[in-house]
């Protein structure tokens, strides 16, 4: 089965033995009847499964490639399930140019467990080894990252971290498994924050996980169970209704993406265009290799490279929405320094490049001219 048809069908043949119904039903029930004790027809309480939730869990793991999935209440649910794999003296290594939340889990929380973490830049994947010890447990990548479109060469990283037997795990919200899987470059974790590209129509948060191995599935389906970080049924509805069009969506996305890409670099007032289908752009011949496509989301800084002259730009948009998060189907603009990077010490943000003057833009898939000409009149 290829692609497009799995994000309609993948993992979904028998969604509803009982009528037929073409949609997995929605199971709004905490419970359910035994007929007689431990007897039950594969559900006993909806923290453990809900039929709603296990349909999505397999149409995750089929548009990934992977094995077994498990779907939670937000991104950061995910990521904390996979953290709790671990033990105080524990090490992981992740990129520097983090997802705020991502960093804020690490430094904020599982810091004081134990767990250390080393955040470094992974642009050349060699640098790697040179954090690796006999307490290292896994390798953390984000591909494209959070805000600054960085990439990093998963193959590679990969096969790092199986020359020393660690997990290698990969935010995937980004790219999606349409532009992007990870699994088969061999990662053995890919996360999703759902909220984004997945859903798709910024109604709903959820978080993902899915694997290969059966183990490891094992390990992350009881940490699932009893950590409780799960989503309800009609969240696990909207992500299912969501992904059948991921791929109509992605290559919208992808399109205007390249288009507002274009129109930025040739604009007098806007300094530097973060976006990896750029030929200059740092590993874009990485880029050109993992990805199919190189997607909606774009940064860039203001010429001037002043807070208010960024400022000035998003309170002036109008089909482009001031607001935190991204990948639906409206185009939205962030400030990372102030809204989703806040978290992250300014010193620590600036070292990556995410200064004062940077816009973050996930690009919808409105008409181009729409989004070009709002551009335009917020650039003065």
């Amino acid at each position: 089965m290829k692609f497009n048809t799995k994000t309609i069908h993948g993992g979904q043949e028998n969604a509803d033995p009982a009528f037929g119904s073409v949609m997995a039903p929605i199971y709004q029930t905490s419970t359910y009847k035994q007929s007689t004790p431990g007897g039950h027809k594969g559900f006993e309480y909806s923290r453990s499964g809900n039929p709603t939730r296990t349909n999505l869990e397999k149409a995750l793991a089929s548009i990934e490639n992977g094995s077994y999935g498990m779907a939670f209440g937000s991104g950061l649910a995910a990521i904390d399930a996979v953290l709790k794999l671990f033990k105080p003296g524990d090490e992981v290594i992740s990129t520097n140019d983090l997802y705020g939340g991502s960093y804020r889990l690490f430094t904020s929380i599982f810091e004081n467990f134990g767990i250390k973490f080393h955040l470094i830049s992974m642009d050349e994947p060699s640098n790697i080894e040179k954090y690796i010890n006999e307490n290292t447990r896994l390798v953390w990548v984000e591909s494209p990252t959070n805000p600054m479109m960085n990439i990093i060469d998963i193959k590679a990283v990969s096969d790092i971290a199986k020359k020393h037997k660690l997990l290698l795990g990969v935010d995937n919200t980004f790219a999606t498994p349409y532009l992007q899987q990870p699994l088969d470059l061999g990662a053995d974790i890919v996360m999703h924050s759902a909220t984004k590209y997945l859903g798709g129509h910024s109604d709903v948060v959820m978080g993902a996980l899915v694997v290969k191995d059966e183990k490891l599935a094992e390990k992350l389906y009881f940490i699932q169970n009893a950590s409780g970080g799960i989503c309800g049924p009609q969240d696990s509805y909207l992500i299912l209704r969501g992904l059948k069009t991921l791929h109509l969506r992605m290559q919208r996305h992808c399109e205007n993406g390249e288009a507002v890409a274009k129109f930025l670099k040739k604009h007098p007032k806007v300094g530097k265009v973060y976006w990896p289908g750029f030929e200059e752009h740092p590993n874009h011949d990485i880029a050109k290799q993992q990805m199919s496509g190189f997607g909606g989301m774009i940064s860039f800084s203001t010429k001037e490279n002043t807070l208010q002259s960024a400022k000035n730009i998003v309170e002036k948009l109008k089909v482009f929405t001031l607001a935190e998060s991204l990948g639906g189907v409206e185009s939205l603009a962030g400030h990372p320094a102030s809204m989703t990077h806040a978290s992250i010490p300014a010193e620590e943000r600036q070292k990556t490049g995410v200064v004062d003057s940077l816009i973050r833009l996930s690009v919808g898939v409105e008409d181009e001219e729409d989004l070009i000409e709002d551009l335009q009149q917020a650039l003065g």
